[in-house]
């Protein structure tokens, strides 16, 4: 029998684990007004809009823009919020009834 089917096996992964697509905020620039996953998907930013979308605050945003997306970092957050905008998570605005 070959070694490698002899040597017991290593590792775990993950079968629940969310691999997310990330836009930093100062990629938003090239977006205008509403920021939704499909308006990354047209602009580039992220390749598929079936995948989950994560915003991190690296870089700058110098205008105030309405971002819709999965999940949001603190400081991201913290800076469309401080340029006048708004950070959306997806589904948050429906009602469970």
């Amino acid at each position: 029998m070959p070694l490698i089917r002899r040597i017991p096996k290593r590792g775990f992964k993950n079968i629940n684990r969310v691999e997310y697509q990330v836009v930093n905020v100062r990629d938003l620039e090239r977006c205008d007004g509403e920021v939704g996953p499909r308006e990354l998907k047209a602009a580039g930013l992220i390749g598929s809009v079936h995948k989950p979308v994560k915003i991190l605050g690296h870089g700058e945003i110098g205008k105030a823009l309405k971002v819709t997306a999965h999940r949001f970092s603190r400081t991201a957050k913290e800076k469309i919020e401080a340029a006048g905008g708004t950070a959306t998570l997806v589904g948050a605005d429906q009602d469970s009834n």
